[in-house]
């Protein structure tokens, strides 16, 4: 009958006051006193565990004061994400391009666009050679208005491309070779 986690009763409780065996309600009134006895001392040593030093107690409500529950604005969860999980770099990558001509300037926007990072070295294309050598002689201000904008471990290096010129291998069949020379840029 034991095999429930039923507490027996003690062996006082099982013997009356006058020490005789109790019997019917009696035992069953002594055998609920030391039940609920038991579930009242795990209840406190529980609760003890729970509070325990080091540990705030947890309520059950959110009061007036900022807590941990209450609803968060999304750009500071999303921070929080991308922190926890080292993606801020990648971020931060990312703001280079879609801050570019606020960065680099309306002018300097409109006749070039990023278009790689890579650890540190951003590869940008100019639309003529001339552009492409203009933008090698403001690198360094460039460099400084992106570290000003973004943050200075983002882009080191910048790396400038020409114009690309177009492919003249088209179709099915062409002929294998340098093809016509260099014209464009």
């Amino acid at each position: 009958m034991d095999a429930v986690d039923n507490p027996a009763p003690s062996a006082e409780a099982a013997a009356g006051s006058d020490g005789s065996a109790l019997r019917g309600p009696d035992l069953a009134r002594a055998a609920l006193q030391a039940a609920k006895e038991q579930s009242a001392a795990r209840r406190s040593t529980a609760r003890k565990a729970r509070v325990g030093p080091g540990r705030r107690k947890r309520r059950g409500w959110s009061g007036a004061r900022p807590d941990d529950r209450d609803p968060q604005p999304l750009g500071r969860l999303a921070s929080r994400i991308a922190a926890e999980r080292g993606w801020t770099d990648q971020l931060a990558g990312g703001q280079v391009f879609a801050r570019w001509p606020t960065l680099v300037g309306g002018d300097i926007a409109q006749h070039t666009r990023p278009v790689a990072l890579k650890e540190g070295e951003l590869t940008v294309q100019a639309e003529s050679t001339a552009w492409a050598t203009q933008l090698r002689l403001l690198q360094r201000q460039i460099l400084k208005r992106i570290a000003d904008g973004v943050g200075g471990d983002v882009v080191r290096r910048i790396k400038v491309q020409g114009p690309a010129a177009p492919s003249w291998r088209r179709g099915p069949r062409h002929v294998s070779g340098r093809g016509p020379r260099d014209t464009y840029g």
